[in-house]
C-alpha cells in the first residue's frame, strides 16, 4: 500500500475512534467494544476500496455496505459524518428520543446507510439479496458486509452463504470481524463456530485471512477478492474487541457498556497516543 495511504488511514481511524468514544459517553449507552474492534476495516472500505460518493449517495453503480452487525452503528456513524453524508455535530445526538442516530442503522433516516440492520444474521441476508439483484442488472459494483463473529451463531447467516454460493456471487465480500467475544463472554465457550475457514470453504467460498487492524494485510486481502471470479468472498479479518483502548481490550465487559467520564478520559489518550 502507498505510504501516505497508509498513513491517512491511520490517522483517521484515530479520528473513528476518538468519535465511537465520545458519542458513547454522550449517549451514557451504546457498545464500543465491538465498534473499535471493526474501526479498522470500516475505514478501510470508505476511504480506499468502495465507489461511494457523498454527493450522490444513492447512485445505481456505487459499492453497496451493510453492518450486518448493526450494533455497532457508532463505528459506522461515525464514519459516515467524517466522510460528509451528515453534519458530525449529529454525533452528539447518538440514540436520544427522536435523534437521527439510533442505536441501530435506519436506511430510511440516515444518509449513506443502505441497509437497516440490527437483528443478527439478517444484515448478510440482505446483501446477499442486494447483490444477486446487482448481478441481474449487469451491475459492476460490489456489495461489502461485515458480521460479527457472534453473529455466525445465526441460523440465518448460512442460509445466506448457501445461497451466495449457489447464485455464485462473486460481486459480495463478506467481512467477519472476529474478535472472539460476544456479551456473554469467549464465543467458543457460548456456541463454538470454528474452524471458520473450513466451513466457508465447504460451503464454496474464496476464503482468505487477515489481521483486522492492519492495512496493509487488509489491502492484500481486499485485492485478493478482487481477482475471485464465480464465487463469493469472505475475509475472516482478526481483531480485538475495544481495538485501541487499553482497558478495553479483549474484555467481554465491554460489549456493551458506555464509558463514565474518566474512563473517557483516559480512552482517548489511548486512542490518540
Amino acid at each position: 500500500m502507498d505510504k501516505m495511504n497508509k498513513e491517512m488511514l491511520i490517522s483517521k481511524s484515530k479520528d473513528i475512534r476518538t468519535n465511537i468514544i465520545e458519542m458513547l459517553y454522550e449517549s451514557k449507552s451504546g457498545h464500543p467494544g465491538g465498534s473499535l474492534s471493526c474501526a479498522d476495516i470500516l475505514t478501510y472500505l470508505y476511504y480506499e476500496k468502495m465507489n461511494v460518493d457523498v454527493n450522490n449517495p444513492k447512485d445505481e453503480n456505487r459499492d453497496r455496505f451493510v453492518l450486518s452487525k448493526g450494533h455497532a452503528a457508532p463505528a459506522l456513524y461515525s464514519v459516515l459524518a467524517e466522510k460528509g453524508f451528515f453534519d458530525k455535530e449529529e454525533l452528539k445526538n447518538l440514540r436520544k428520543l427522536g435523534a437521527m442516530l439510533q442505536g441501530h442503522p435506519d436506511a430510511k433516516k440516515i444518509p449513506g446507510v443502505d441497509v437497516s440492520t440490527g437483528s443478527l444474521g439478517q444484515g448478510v441476508s440482505n446483501a446477499v439479496g442486494m447483490a444477486l439483484g446487482l448481478k441481474y442488472k449487469k451491475s459492476t459494483a460490489k456489495v461489502y458486509t461485515v458480521l460479527g463473529d457472534g453473529e455466525l451463531q445465526e441460523g440465518l447467516v448460512w442460509e445466506a452463504t448457501m445461497a451466495a454460493s449457489h447464485y455464485k456471487l462473486d460481486n459480495l465480500v463478506v467481512i467477519i470481524d472476529n474478535n472472539g467475544l460476544q456479551i456473554d463472554g469467549n464465543n467458543e465457550d457460548v456456541m463454538g463456530v470454528s474452524p471458520l475457514d473450513e466451513k466457508f470453504k465447504s460451503f464454496g467460498f474464496n476464503v482468505v485471512t487477515c489481521n483486522g487492524h492492519d492495512f496493509d494485510e487488509i489491502h492484500e486481502a481486499m485485492n485478493i477478492t478482487d481477482r475471485i471470479e464465480g464465487k463469493p468472498s469472505i475475509i475472516i479479518a482478526q481483531t480485538i474487541k475495544g481495538k485501541g483502548v487499553s482497558f478495553m481490550e479483549n474484555e467481554a465487559g465491554w460489549h456493551g457498556q458506555a464509558p463514565n467520564k474518566e474512563q473517557t478520559e483516559k480512552a482517548l489518550i489511548d486512542i490518540n497516543n
